[in-house]
């Protein structure tokens, strides 16, 4: 059974709608007879939709009882009578509400699409939208945006005029402009300058549809809309809205690039660590990015069982674990398998890609073939409205800001620390670091091991954005090495600029060509641009890098 969109009306609100409706008598015409509604138990739809249209124009004393019957289907048609309605358990005329006798077997139900349906709801709510009761008016303003053209224009007028709340009102002023161009050559043209001034101010992207056929041909070549100004207005309010949409699609795409860029920033960072001082092609880097996830996720299970309270902030206690686990992780790969290939670069790939593999089949026999969702807590949801037409969600905007953090940290530990310089110190001369007491094993370990850790890391921004399976970080293995090799080997600054820039490049030809010819496009740039500089964007110093 159909619902009515006034769920929460009460026997005081049907009391209050009846004033109301006494009150804007003056608005509407003639009142209704039984031949009005006559067509509405037929199966003419054209028919049903003219006696809707009758019924929204009737006396509100009139249409708001039917209307409401309509609404709870127990509007009827018998033949002996016609239209009748159900009023305090009574059968009643349902256009002079006086009490009849029918019998139960001659009543007849109507039947009323969705959208006949909608034109009964946007009617109802057009009587509700002078209620004292800010929130009945809301509702009655939310019904009528979905199907504006169905609202009666009086009584909008009429509401618009008497509205106290700025926002409310400026709701009002659309609508009521979408029922002025509803009307076509029947409105005043005065009111159809206004109805596109209030329009052209709306940057809603379906805004738009309603001002195209002002500015439209037809088959001869012939505008369709015989007022020259009214045509200048629709036009000007039209490339208005093409500027906005334009402005916010740039911004959208610069947005996207940010946050792709921070991705890959996250992803690649470790690698540009471990790069850069072992020299190891590390294919199992992307798993690194998975564990991290799983740890996060992990966490959260955790938490929704023994602190479901504290549910909101399991992301602080996930971002030590993601970087742990996969730091472990990269210990114990480094010192099993990695340091007994050093200086073999082909048997390095080669081991590397089986750890990959046999990284992701224990996640599969320990968590499932299936993906799991990891939850955004309540401050992450949502997002911020930019501008029209424009979202930037929260989640994204916390994982630039922490890419920055993270990449501020790294920066930290390797300018700032001991460990720093003794990695700093490998990556430039080996040879010279080893004769002056740098352990370099134990420095390879543990910029191994940081690096993995950073990759957690990243594997735990990445679980906010999409859900988490074994073959999360195979996305992401080839675009970090193309960072690394874009920006130069081991150096952070070209690894930020590289990550950020790949990012901003594949979002602004995506629009045009597509994800899969973008990444191909990327791919050959990167290819002409390592012919040119083969050391990437920023060179690395040092007397290896001059071997």
């Amino acid at each position: 059974m159909h619902r009515s969109p006034f769920p929460s009306a009460l026997p005081w609100l049907r009391a209050m709608l009846a004033v109301l409706l006494l009150a804007a008598a003056p608005l509407w015409a003639a009142p209704l007879t039984q031949a009005d509604l006559k067509p509405l138990v037929e199966d003419d739809f054209d028919a049903k939709t003219a006696a809707l249209a009758a019924l929204t124009q009737a006396p509100p004393e009139q249409a708001g009882p039917i209307l409401r019957a309509l609404q709870d289907d127990t509007l009827q048609y018998a033949p002996s009578v016609g239209m009748v309605r159900q009023d305090d358990g009574k059968t009643v005329d349902a256009v002079t509400g006086k009490p009849v006798t029918v019998k139960a077997d001659e009543l007849e139900s109507l039947t009323l699409n969705n959208s006949l349906r909608a034109i009964v709801d946007s009617a109802a709510s057009s009587l509700l939208l002078q209620s004292p009761d800010i929130a009945v008016r809301t509702q009655a303003i939310n019904t009528l945006s979905d199907q504006p053209e169905n609202a009666s224009r009086e009584a909008v007028e009429a509401a618009r005029k008497a509205e106290a709340d700025a926002g409310l009102r400026a709701r009002l002023d659309v609508i009521w402009a979408s029922t002025v161009l509803a009307q076509g050559t029947d409105a005043t043209r005065d009111a159809r300058l206004e109805a596109i001034r209030i329009l052209g101010q709306d940057s809603n992207p379906q805004i738009r549809q309603k001002l195209t056929p002002l500015v439209e041909r037809d088959e001869a070549g012939k505008f369709k809309e015989p007022d020259a100004d009214v045509r200048a207005a629709a036009q000007q309010a039209i490339d208005k809205m093409r500027g906005e949409q334009g402005r916010a699609e740039l911004l959208g795409n610069l947005f996207a690039g940010l946050s792709l860029g921070s991705v890959l920033l996250l992803a690649a960072l470790g690698l540009a660590i471990t790069y850069g001082l072992i020299g190891v092609i590390n294919m199992a880097h992307g798993e690194f990015l998975m564990i991290g996830a799983y740890a996060t996720y992990v966490v959260q299970t955790l938490f929704r069982a023994y602190a479901p309270n504290a549910f909101d902030w399991y992301l602080l206690a996930a971002l030590p674990a993601s970087f742990l686990a996969a730091g472990v992780v990269g210990f114990a790969i480094e010192r099993i398998v990695l340091r007994h290939l050093y200086g073999r670069p082909l048997e390095t790939l080669l081991a590397t890609f089986g750890i990959s593999l046999l990284l992701m089949q224990a996640v599969r026999t320990i968590f499932g073939a299936q993906n799991v969702e990891v939850a955004n807590p309540n401050w992450m949801s949502g997002g911020v409205t930019a501008m029209a037409g424009l979202v930037i969600p929260y989640n994204r905007i916390v994982i630039i800001a922490f890419a920055l953090a993270v990449v501020a940290v790294a920066w930290a530990v390797l300018n700032r620390t001991r460990l720093g310089l003794f990695v700093r110190a490998t990556t430039q001369n080996r040879t010279m670091a080893a004769c002056v007491g740098v352990r370099t094993w134990k420095v390879d370990s543990y910029a191994f091991a940081f690096g993995a850790g950073i990759a957690g890391l990243g594997g735990c921004a990445l679980s906010q954005i999409g859900n988490v399976g074994p073959d999360l970080g195979q996305a992401y293995i080839i675009d970090s090495f193309m960072v690394v090799v874009l920006g130069g080997v081991g150096q952070l600054a070209g690894t930020i600029v590289g990550a950020f820039g790949l990012g901003l490049i594949n979002k602004f030809i995506e629009p045009f060509y597509g994800a899969v010819l973008a990444k191909i496009f990327v791919l050959v740039l990167i290819v002409l641009f390592i012919q040119k500089r083969p050391q990437g964007l920023f060179a690395l110093k040092g007397r290896s890098a001059e071997a």
